[in-house]
């Protein structure tokens, strides 16, 4: 949600500003429909004359779910950054996590209401009225999953604002969850360790986010009271929690936000009992940046979901 340059350029503008200023429909098919490799299924009718374009690939169990930052549609799991080249913005490759872990296991991203794709044109997926909590995310994703005939148990990844939504995911659907990776992940801890008028100047620019365009605008002290007030995270849950450590800043209240970030990530990992990755070699958008040491990540909690599976 909150990307660097490296991400996209709406990140700039809108995933930057958790990062540097948040940094960062067609027809619905049949609830059956899937597809085991080839790419995009399409748009999924959830019902309420609502569908969520979802894309699915690969075979295998546990299901990893991939949820992005704000704005942030499936294909931000699909592209890769060119080192040399930063400027060009990513581009599709194999070398991307999607595709990477589509060869060892089930693996779907999904287009949240209001994001748009790397390109800029809109998502697939029926628009809603922002803001939205991570609570109406979980909702979402519950709902897509369960209609197009995906099975559990899942392995939530949250990159940034989908952090927030694969979290309260992992607490109140204990039954259905089996891992949990954050990706530089938003921390509802960042709500104590920024100063208040760090946390005030932020909560500011986020709402100045919503121009009536129907894009998405995360409700950040709603998902901080809905993630407090949620049931304990499951005990034994194998868990990674991924940080940047190329330094940015969310540029408010005066004084350096990064401090603020890594105390939050701390807190998160220890919380989650995770194994805490702090040497990244990347900025806020690990996924782009570093995509072999995210899908190493998810392939270590796969392998210990299916080793508890065969015990």
């Amino acid at each position: 949600m909150f990307g660097k340059g490296l991400v996209r350029a709406r990140h700039v503008s809108v995933t930057l500003a958790l990062a540097v200023s948040l940094a960062l429909c067609a027809g619905a098919v049949p609830a059956a429909a899937r597809d085991d490799g080839d790419g995009p299924a399409g748009p999924v009718d959830i019902g309420s004359g609502r569908s969520v374009a979802l894309d699915c690939r690969g075979s295998g169990s546990p299901t990893v779910v991939l949820v992005s930052g704000a704005r942030g549609a499936s294909d931000e799991w699909t592209h890769v950054a060119d080192a040399a080249r930063p400027q060009a913005g990513p581009k599709p490759g194999p070398s991307a996590v999607l595709p990477q872990l589509a060869r060892f296991t089930r693996v779907c991203a999904y287009d949240r209401p209001g994001t748009t794709r790397l390109d800029g044109t809109p998502n697939r997926s029926t628009p809603v009225t922002p803001p939205t909590t991570a609570a109406a995310g979980v909702a979402d994703l519950r709902a897509v999953l369960a209609a197009a005939g995906e099975h559990p148990p899942y392995v939530l990844v949250g990159a940034s604002w989908g952090a927030m939504i694969a979290s309260l995911f992992a607490r109140t659907e204990p039954a259905r969850t089996a891992g949990l990776v954050t990706v530089d992940g938003a921390s509802p801890f960042l709500r104590d360790t920024l100063t208040p008028a760090q946390w005030s100047a932020w909560m500011d620019k986020v709402r100045a986010m919503d121009t009536g365009q129907g894009l998405e605008t995360p409700d950040y002290p709603a998902a901080v009271r809905e993630l407090r007030g949620a049931p304990a995270p499951p005990p034994g849950l194998p868990a990674v929690v991924l940080t940047s450590d190329h330094p940015w800043d969310l540029q408010v209240g005066g004084g350096s936000t990064w401090p603020a970030w890594l105390a939050a990530q701390r807190r998160l990992a220890e919380e989650l009992r995770a194994r805490h990755v702090t040497h990244t070699d990347s900025g806020h958008g690990i996924a782009v940046e570093r995509p072999g040491l995210v899908v190493g990540a998810i392939r270590d909690v796969v392998e210990q979901v299916r080793a508890g599976q065969e015990r």
